[in-house]
């Protein structure tokens, strides 16, 4: 094989590789948009706009556990509003975003990201402790 073929295989993977990279980039900002949005609604005490941000299995197990409506059981649970968004895994249609002072999952769905777990920590050889999530 030529130098310049072997040159030109690796500028076409190269630019597979950014190409795909550049893909989940945009998911990553979306996942990360969905969880500011929602600890900002918390934030600002505002129930309706962070039920608009949840995974329907999560509200609805938010509203069966608390045995209220979503706008008034979401800002009881005193999940912590982090603000600063540390990192952000995106599996698929599954995300994970690190904040502060908290960590939230979210899924993919047809409207956008949502939100099926919020205020988890992280425990040692076991899976994350979290005050909001779906059944």
């Amino acid at each position: 094989m030529s130098i310049s073929r072997w040159c030109r295989g690796v500028l076409v993977a190269v630019l597979a590789v950014t190409t795909g990279c550049g893909a989940s980039g945009g998911r990553s900002e979306g996942a990360s948009a969905a969880a500011t949005g929602f600890t900002d609604a918390l934030r600002q005490g505002d129930g309706r706009q962070a039920c608009a941000l949840l995974a329907p299995r999560t509200l609805e197990e938010l509203e069966k556990s608390e045995q209220t409506s979503c706008d008034e059981a979401v800002t009881q649970e005193q999940v912590p509003a982090g603000d600063v968004v540390r990192e952000v895994d995106v599996y698929g249609d599954q995300a994970r975003v690190v904040l502060g002072d908290d960590t939230l999952f979210l899924a993919h769905f047809s409207s956008g990201w949502k939100v099926t777990a919020a205020g988890c920590v992280p425990r040692p050889e076991q899976p994350y402790d979290c005050q909001v999530k779906g059944g």
